[in-house]
C-alpha cells in the first residue's frame, strides 16, 4: 500500500501481481479486468478505482523500460483479490487480508466509545465482539468459496499450467508409461491433433480456444521459444480420449 499526495492509499496492480503469485502480466491484466467488470456490475464506476498508470522497470533493450499499470483504490485492489485464482495460497492471503482490513476501517470510523463509564466499555466490549465474530464468519466464507484442490495440481506451475514433462508424468497409468518424447508423438496423432506436425511444440489453434491449451513464451538458452501447455481441463479432455482406446505400448 502507499499514500499519494493527497494522504490517500493506493495500490499497485504490478506490486499485487508479484504478491498474488502471477508470473505473466498478461494474466494478471486479465485478472483486473475481471475486477472492473465486477465493479461495474455493481453500478460503480470502476474509473474511480482503476486509474491507468505507467512505472519504471528492470528489462528491456537498455536494462529498464516503462510497463503499463494500474493504481488502485483499496475497493479496487480488494475486488482484484476477489477476482483471483483462489487456488493460489497467496490470493486466498489476499483475500483474507483485504476482507480483514475493510472491517477494521469500518470499525475506526465508529465514534469512539465513551470508556470513563461502565455503559462505554459495554458498548466498546459489544463492538468489539460483532467485529470479531464478522471476521470469523468472513474467513469461513472465503475458505467454502475457495475452489477446492484439483487432482492435477501436484503438477501445475505457478500459473496452473502444466508442461508436457509433467504431463506425461501426470498419465502414467493412463498411457502405459510413455516418456516425454513419446507422449508429444502420441500428442501429434491424427485422432487427437494436439500438437502440430510442423512446429511440434504448439497446438492447434481449437484447443487453445476450447481453453485445452495455452503457450507461453520460454527462455531456452540463449533465445525465447513458444512452448504449449496444458490447461487442467485439457489434461481432462486428454485422459477421456485416451481411455475410449487401446493404447500402444510404451
Amino acid at each position: 500500500m502507499h499514500l499519494d499526495h493527497n494522504g490517500q492509499e493506493r495500490w499497485s496492480a504490478r506490486d499485487l501481481q508479484q504478491l498474488m503469485g502471477y508470473e505473466r502480466w498478461e494474466r494478471f491484466d486479465d485478472v483486473v479486468r475481471r475486477a472492473q467488470r465486477a465493479i461495474t456490475a455493481s453500478g460503480l464506476d470502476p474509473l474511480d478505482h482503476f486509474r491507468g498508470a505507467e512505472r519504471m522497470m528492470s528489462g528491456g533493450r537498455w536494462g529498464r523500460q516503462t510497463v503499463t499499470d494500474y493504481r488502485l483504490t483499496r475497493f479496487g485492489a480488494y475486488h482484484v483479490a476477489l477476482a483471483g485464482d483462489g487456488r493460489k495460497p497467496e490470493v486466498a492471503a489476499a483475500k483474507t487480508y483485504f476482507a480483514v482490513r475493510t472491517r477494521e476501517a469500518e470499525i475506526a470510523q465508529q465514534p469512539v466509545a465513551d470508556v470513563t463509564s461502565p455503559e462505554g466499555v459495554l458498548a466498546l466490549a459489544e463492538r468489539y465482539l460483532e467485529a470479531a465474530r464478522e471476521l470469523v464468519t468472513t474467513k469461513k466464507e472465503l475458505a467454502v468459496a475457495a475452489p477446492k484442490a484439483g487432482k492435477w495440481d501436484a503438477f501445475c506451475d505457478s500459473e496452473g499450467l502444466i508442461d508436457m514433462g509433467c504431463a506425461a508424468k501426470a498419465l502414467r497409468q493412463v498411457t502405459g508409461g510413455l516418456g516425454r518424447n513419446k507422449f508429444m508423438e502420441l500428442l501429434r496423432r491424427e485422432d487427437i491433433h494436439f500438437l502440430q506436425i510442423q512446429n511440434p511444440r504448439l497446438p492447434y489453434e481449437n484447443h487453445v480456444q476450447a481453453g485445452r491449451a495455452e503457450v507461453k513464451l520460454v527462455e531456452a538458452g540463449y533465445q525465447w521459444v513458444e512452448q504449449t501447455f496444458f490447461t487442467p481441463k485439457g489434461l481432462d479432455w486428454l485422459v477421456n480420449k485416451l481411455r475410449s482406446e487401446a493404447l500402444p505400448a510404451a
